[in-house]
C-alpha cells in the first residue's frame, strides 16, 4: 500500500462493499442453518466474519473510516455481550494498529516538511512505525540532543481521504446504528467531518499539547509530552512509555484498572479546568499508565494525542454541575427549568419535571455515591433503557434536544464512561466533580 486509497472510486467501493459482503454471509449462514448446523455457532462465526471484514477494511482506509471505527470502539462497552465478543478484539486492534505507510513515502514527507538535511535533525530514526492513527503515523527516533521522541507522519492525501470517507460513511453506519442502543451514528460522522480541518492542523495541535504540558509539567497525577519541533504535517514530540489503556482493558491487574479509570475521570474533568480546552479523542490508544517502581495508586497517567479538542476558556459549562447537583438533591423543577434555559428542552415541548429526573438520575448514578464500580453490564443497561422503544425513557429521551454548544462535550463525557466500563474500574467519580466541574459543589449535595 503506498498513500492512503485516495480515488473516491476506490474507497467508495471498499465501504460499499461492506453490506454486501455482510449480507452475503447472512446468506451462507441460512444455508448452513438449513443444512443442519447449530444456530448458535453459525451466528458466531457470522459475527467473527462480519469484523474481522468491518475493520480490515476501515483500518486499510485509514482516514475517516479509521476515525469512525475508533469513535465506534469507545462505545463498544455498550454492545450486548453476545454482539461484542467477535468485536472487541478488532476493535481493540483498530485503536493501536493499521497497516503502515512505506518507508519511502515516510522519507519523502519529511524530505518536504523538514528540509533535505532532515536526517541530521536526528541521531537515529526507526522507519518501522511505532503506531498508526487515523490521519497519520508514529515513529521513534532520537532527536540531535538526545532525546527519544515520537515522529507523526501525516498521510499525503490524508485531508481527501478524510473527506471522502465521512462523506459515504452513511453506508457503514446503517449497519453499526441498530447493534448500539441510544446513539444516532450520523450526528457522531456529522461531527468528525467538522472537526476534520482541525485535526490536519498539526501546528493548532502542537499549540494544544503545548498548553497540556506546561500546565501538567510538574502534576504528580497526569503527564503530558513536550512539543520538541513542529513542521506541516509533521510533529515532533518527547517519547512516552508506558502500559496501553487497551492492554489494560484486556489484561490489567485490578489495582491497575482502579488506577486508570480514577486519573482517567480526573483527567476529563480537570484537564479544561486547568487548560481551557477539553481533550475530545478519548479512546484506549490515545492513553498510557505510566509505571514506576512504586505501588500502582502512584502511577501516573499519560495522555497523548491533541489533535481534537474543544476550547472552553472558562472550563466546562457551569449549568452541567448545576444540574447535577440539583438533580441529587431531588429538584426535579429545578432540572428541568437549567435545562430548557441551556436549550435541552425546546420551548414547544411539554415535559413532567419527575419524569426528566426519573430518566436523569440512572444515568448520574457514579456521581451520586463516594465511589462507583463502572462495568459494561451497567452501561448496557443504560443503553439499553434508553434506545428501548418500550420504554418511558426512550419516548422521553426522544423529546430533548443537544444543542451545538455541548455536543462534543456529550460525547466525550459518554466515551470516557464508555473506556472506564471497559476497565472495570472501581473510581472516586464524585470526588473529580467536587474539586473540577463548576457549579457541582456550590451547594451541599444530597447523595
Amino acid at each position: 500500500m503506498s498513500d492512503l486509497p485516495r480515488k473516491a472510486v476506490t474507497r467508495t467501493a471498499k465501504l460499499a462493499a461492506l453490506p454486501l459482503g455482510i449480507a452475503g454471509r447472512a446468506t451462507l449462514g441460512l444455508g448452513k442453518r438449513i443444512g443442519g448446523r447449530p444456530a448458535d455457532v453459525v451466528a458466531a462465526e457470522l459475527q467473527q466474519r462480519t469484523a474481522d471484514q468491518l475493520f480490515k477494511v476501515l483500518g486499510e482506509l485509514k482516514g475517516g473510516a479509521m476515525k469512525f471505527g475508533q469513535a465506534l470502539s469507545v462505545f463498544e462497552a455498550a454492545l450486548p455481550e453476545e454482539v461484542a465478543g467477535p468485536y472487541r478484539a478488532a476493535l481493540t486492534k483498530l485503536q493501536e494498529a493499521a497497516p503502515p505507510m512505506p518507508a519511502a513515502s515516510v522519507h519523502s514527507v519529511l524530505n518536504e516538511r523538514l528540509g533535505p538535511d532532515w536526517r541530521a535533525l536526528f541521531t537515529s530514526f526507526e522507519d518501522k512505525p511505532a503506531a498508526a492513527a487515523s490521519i497519520g503515523q508514529v515513529h521513534r527516533a532520537v532527536w540531535h540532543d538526545g532525546r527519544a521522541v515520537a515522529v507523526k507522519v501525516q498521510y499525503p492525501g490524508a485531508g481527501d481521504a478524510l473527506l471522502s470517507d465521512l462523506n459515504q460513511l452513511g453506508r457503514v453506519a446503517r449497519l453499526i446504528g441498530p447493534l448500539i442502543p441510544g446513539l444516532d451514528v450520523k450526528p457522531l460522522i456529522a461531527e468528525l467531518r467538522n472537526r476534520v480541518t482541525e485535526e490536519l492542523d498539526y501546528a493548532l495541535e502542537a499549540h494544544s499539547q503545548t498548553v497540556h504540558a506546561v500546565e501538567f509539567a510538574d502534576d504528580p497525577e497526569i503527564r503530558v509530552p513536550a512539543v520538541v519541533h513542529q513542521a506541516e504535517q509533521v510533529l515532533v514530540t518527547e517519547w512516552m512509555d508506558g502500559i496501553p489503556l487497551s492492554e489494560v482493558i484486556a489484561s490489567g491487574s485490578r489495582e491497575q484498572r482502579d488506577r486508570a479509570g480514577q486519573l482517567l475521570a480526573r483527567f476529563l474533568f480537570a484537564g479544561p479546568a486547568r487548560t481551557g480546552l477539553l481533550h475530545a479523542d478519548p479512546h484506549p490508544g490515545n492513553f498510557r499508565l505510566l509505571a514506576d517502581e512504586g505501588p500502582v495508586e502512584g502511577w501516573q497517567l499519560g495522555v497523548l494525542d491533541f489533535g481534537t479538542v474543544d476550547r472552553l476558556p472558562e472550563g466546562l459549562p457551569a449549568p452541567i454541575g448545576n444540574a447535577l447537583r440539583m438533580a441529587l438533591a431531588g429538584d426535579a423543577a429545578g432540572v428541568l427549568e437549567m435545562l430548557r434555559q441551556e436549550g435541552f428542552v425546546k420551548p414547544s415541548i411539554d415535559l413532567d419535571p419527575d419524569a426528566v429526573l426519573d430518566y436523569v438520575l440512572p444515568i448520574i448514578e457514579p456521581a451520586a455515591v463516594p465511589e462507583f464500580r463502572f462495568t459494561r453490564s451497567w452501561m448496557r443497561a443504560q443503553a439499553a433503557r434508553v434506545g428501548d422503544p418500550r420504554s418511558p425513557a426512550y419516548a422521553l429521551g426522544r423529546q430533548l434536544n443537544l444543542p451545538p454548544s455541548y455536543l462534543l462535550i456529550h460525547r466525550v463525557t459518554l466515551s470516557t464512561i464508555g473506556v472506564l466500563c471497559q476497565l472495570d474500574a472501581t473510581a472516586s467519580f464524585r470526588d473529580e466533580l467536587l474539586a473540577w466541574l463548576p457549579g457541582f459543589a456550590d451547594e451541599e449535595v444530597v447523595a
